[in-house]
């Protein structure tokens, strides 16, 4: 049951060196530097989106992830949400307006796994960047790098996956579209959940800590701009995870790399889409290799073990 949460809104992560991750979230991977605020945060959008930021990047002594935010339809849903989490046993804290810059009333949760998640309803919305909203031109001219389209989700390590599961699920009105399963324990070692059309909006694997942050996503438009998002990693000796290849949860392609702090990139293309109506997708654990990346039908050591 949809409850008025309609898409991840943005992120918020830690770098190490603030100046190193602009230019790699800027020049190399393609978002819009929009703003610095009085905190000296960096934000950032892909160029389609309406919103006027969706990735922002606080200078700290360790990477990782401080919250992840999701959009609802109105400051009416906003409320009726925040009241369900509080019923669900969740500690809630709202974050009054202007703490983003741009953004509205925003109130944050933990989670079972011992991630941080938003809540908000409004945020300025400067439009897409380099066209314009009448007669639109295809695409700007302007654009950098791996011409990153939107943040897309993140996928977020941590214990139990399955209490994460059910409260994006009960409260928010998330869908399970995929998930890996042991076959002989019954434990659900990964799953992928979304509130759109979207293959996912938000992904966990099963990890003995709490609150580890794998990667966030980022859209391109075909196979061929993931293969030039490959060029240019070896142009700029980026730190190369693994790809370009394709995923067997989703069916997308891919291609991993991290930036200067060591915070997980992902660029993609393509991949499943989820109605209501659609049954949950189950691989076996048995077949992981092949389920996360279907070409090698082995998982490195990086993609298992590098998280921040």
């Amino acid at each position: 049951m949809r409850k008025g949460v309609m898409r991840p809104g943005h992120v918020q992560l830690r770098v190490l060196d603030m100046e190193e991750a602009v230019v790699h979230y800027r020049d190399r991977l393609g978002l819009i530097e929009v703003n610095r605020d009085s905190q000296n945060r960096a934000y950032f959008k892909g160029w389609t989106e309406i919103d006027s930021f969706s990735v922002v990047l606080r200078e700290a002594d360790e990477p990782g992830m401080d919250f992840m935010g999701f959009k609802v339809t109105t400051p009416d849903v906003l409320e009726e949400r925040k009241q369900e989490l509080i019923e669900y046993g969740c500690s809630v804290e709202v974050i009054p307006a202007g703490e983003l810059d741009g953004c509205g009333e925003r109130i944050r949760f933990d989670s079972p796994t011992g991630h941080y998640f938003e809540l908000y309803a409004e945020k300025e919305q400067p439009g897409k960047w380099g066209i314009s909203p009448k007669n639109p031109d295809a695409w700007p001219e302007e654009l950098k790098g791996m011409r990153a389209t939107r943040f897309d989700h993140c996928l977020l390590y941590g214990d139990d996956i399955d209490g994460t599961a059910d409260l994006l699920q009960k409260v928010l009105g998330f869908q399970l579209s995929e998930q890996v399963v042991d076959q002989e324990s019954g434990t659900r070692v990964a799953a992928f959940l979304t509130v759109s059309t979207k293959a996912h909006d938000i992904a966990f694997v099963r990890h003995p800590e709490k609150g580890k942050f794998h990667h966030a996503s980022f859209w391109l438009d075909t196979w061929e701009d993931v293969l030039r998002a490959a060029d240019l990693i070896s142009m700029h000796d980026i730190s190369l995870d693994i790809g370009p290849t394709r995923h067997g949860l989703t069916h997308g392609q891919t291609i991993y790399f991290f930036d200067p702090s060591g915070n997980r990139n992902e660029v993609f293309c393509g991949g499943d889409y989820t109605y209501p109506d659609h049954p949950v997708v189950t691989w076996d654990a048995e077949q992981i290799g092949k389920a996360i990346f279907y070409h090698d039908r082995v998982l490195n050591e990086a993609f298992l073990g590098v998280v921040t």
